[in-house]
């Protein structure tokens, strides 16, 4: 068996290994989904009948959520995903693996793969919910298909992103709880300030250059000009999120995979 072979082959059963332990996780399954439909639902249709909030389309809040609430999930997402590296690192697991003939970056590799593709599906999912039900009023402003292959691109990315930071904080930070903690306190404060729950365009001048700083913005901004609003409602610009989200997606992912992944 040559060395590409045994690399495909370890990617696969690592990938293969992370899918049976969500699946099989049906509590992590469950609230992975709940939380962001039960924002959608209550926050969403709560805002847009009690507040009819002006600067959003014809008011339609709940519509203008379901990009924010897709990026939430990611983050919701590449934070649990992480707990199977510090099981595996507590166990000896991860020490088994390292042992093997393929390099710590391939089977680091083959553990975010996992991580990216539960984040996608359960982001795709939300937006596959939100499609359905009639109330949501999405604009597929280029078009069902091209939106829908925008979208998927900036999940992807935003995904793989997120991935390689979680590699990069884990194979720095000792324990899960303090991995959780340090994820909750940089990710989520970013993701107020992108754009997933309130427009950025009237923002003052020092909070505007702070949303362009943010990464998590590039996402959101892509995923509302591909799915809610037209081209005059965009924050930033098609091309530039999608220069940005890639760049950083690779910037990142490649520094987590070349990280060492036990940790003293």
């Amino acid at each position: 068996m040559n060395t590409a072979t045994l690399t495909f082959s370890a990617w696969g059963a690592l990938l293969a290994r992370d899918l049976r332990a969500f699946l099989r996780s049906r509590s992590q399954v469950f609230s992975s989904l709940a939380l962001p439909l039960m924002l959608l639902g209550i926050l969403g249709v709560g805002i847009s009948d009690g507040l009819e909030p002006a600067l959003v389309r014809h008011g339609d809040y709940v519509t203008f959520l379901v990009p924010g609430i897709m990026v939430m999930t990611a983050l919701f997402s590449s934070t649990f995903s992480s707990a199977s590296f510090y099981q595996d690192r507590d166990s000896g697991m991860l020490k088994i693996m390292l042992v093997s003939p393929n390099s710590p970056a391939a089977i680091l590799l083959g553990k975010s793969l996992g991580a990216v593709v539960i984040g996608s599906a359960q982001a795709l999912v939300i937006l596959a919910f939100a499609a359905s039900i009639p109330a949501i009023d999405l604009h597929w402003h280029y078009g069902v298909v091209p939106s829908l292959l925008l979208a998927f691109v900036a999940i992807i990315s935003l995904n793989v992103l997120l991935s390689g930071l979680a590699q990069v904080l884990a194979s720095r930070i000792r324990t899960m709880q303090g991995f959780h903690l340090v994820m909750n306190l940089a990710l989520f404060p970013l993701l107020f300030f992108s754009g997933a729950f309130f427009l950025l365009n009237d923002l003052p001048g020092w909070l505007h250059g702070l949303a362009l700083a943010n990464p998590l913005t590039y996402p959101v901004d892509l995923l509302q000009l591909s799915l809610y609003a037209d081209s005059s409602h965009g924050f930033v610009g098609v091309a530039i999120d999608l220069a940005v989200l890639l760049g950083l997606a690779v910037v990142l992912f490649g520094w987590g995979i070349r990280r060492n992944p036990m940790i003293e």
